[in-house]
C-alpha cells in the first residue's frame, strides 16, 4: 500500500470527526471500523495494565511500536499504551 493510501474506513464521517478531535489515524480507523454491535462489549480477559509488570508493559509497548519506551516508568507506559 502506498503512502497516500489508507485502509478502507467503514464510517468515514466518524473517522474524520475523530481525526478533528486529535485522535491518531490508527485509533480513528479502529474506532470507525468497529461493528456497532460489538462496541461496548468487554474484550479479552487480560488483566488491567496496573497488574502487569513493568517488563510486560515494556514488551507490549515494543510490540506496537511506542517510541521512547525505555525512558518511561510504569505509569507512563500504561498511559502510552492506553492512548495508542
Amino acid at each position: 500500500m502506498g503512502k497516500d493510501k489508507r485502509p478502507s474506513i467503514k464510517n468515514e464521517s466518524q473517522y474524520e470527526a475523530l481525526r478533528d478531535q486529535g485522535y491518531s489515524k490508527e485509533k480513528s480507523a479502529r474506532i470507525a471500523n468497529t461493528d456497532s454491535q460489538e462496541a461496548g462489549h468487554k474484550g479479552g480477559k487480560a488483566a488491567p495494565y496496573e497488574e502487569w509488570t513493568k517488563e510486560e508493559l515494556y514488551q507490549r509497548a515494543k510490540e506496537i511500536g511506542i517510541k521512547g519506551r525505555s525512558d518511561l516508568n510504569k505509569g507512563q507506559l500504561i498511559e502510552k499504551l492506553r492512548n495508542h
